[in-house]
């Protein structure tokens, strides 16, 4: 039997529908997974029935996060918040990380789970770090790697791809910074930029930067064989 995914959903600001990009769910499925969407739940006995049921979470990517979530107020170049979204992924990531189910976390999603465990993050790379950066909001193809990202020897993004160096793609504002102790930074871009979070104590809880799901239509074998790990793990019971 395939393992039950859940996949969470983006919402626009009238919040009026959920809405998810068929990418995720294509690369779900073509790893063996079966993905189901998950609605932005907000009681404790709603999210605990959630994560019972669940095999394995795959955050994904969307709008900003609330920077009250760890300790800041908004800054300038902040864009869209859904709170609603933010307080339901957070409150599922604890829970699942309590109960060792794996999560598999992509761009915003990636950024989601270090919030969660207590880490922090740019609310803007281009304004917050001074230095000249990468283009991390490329002008290409949505499936076309624009720059490389090292990866952390011995990391289990490492022990997935078999990589030291991924090409990936990029479209983000926004970028982990520090990590908690239970965490630790398994890729960066050549400028420094956070790519690649990972729980140092979990089986699987891993958030890219990037957005694979993009990749995997092409054929990336890496990006591949992310997603078959992330299935493979969700097996494991």
């Amino acid at each position: 039997m395939k393992p039950l995914i859940g996949i969470t959903s983006s919402m626009e600001i009238n919040q009026s529908q959920y809405t998810i990009n068929n990418n995720n769910v294509k690369a779900i499925l073509q790893a063996g997974g079966m993905p189901v969407m998950l609605p932005y739940l907000l009681s404790d006995e709603d999210i605990d029935q959630i994560a019972n049921h669940i095999d394995g979470l795959y955050a994904t990517g969307g709008y900003d996060i609330d920077p009250t979530l760890f300790g800041e107020e908004p800054h300038p170049k902040l864009g869209t918040i859904i709170p609603n979204r933010d307080f339901f992924e957070i409150a599922l990531i604890k829970k699942l990380l309590e109960m060792d189910k794996p999560i598999l976390g992509v761009c915003r999603g990636s950024q989601t789970l270090n919030i969660a465990v207590g880490g922090d993050m740019y609310q803007d790379i281009y304004s917050q770090i001074d230095k000249e950066l990468l283009q991390h909001a490329q002008k290409a193809p949505r499936e076309y790697g624009s720059h490389f990202v090292t990866v952390q020897e011995g990391s289990l993004l490492h022990q997935i791809t078999g990589e030291e160096k991924l090409r990936v793609n990029s479209y983000h504002h926004q970028a982990n910074r520090g990590v908690s102790s239970d965490f630790q930074v398994s890729g960066a871009a050549n400028d420094g930029v956070v790519e690649a979070v990972e729980s140092k104590k979990h089986r699987f809880a891993l958030g890219v930067q990037w957005h694979p799901e993009a990749m995997v239509v092409t054929g990336d074998k890496p990006s591949q064989k992310i997603y078959e790990a992330f299935i493979i793990a969700c097996l494991e019971k």
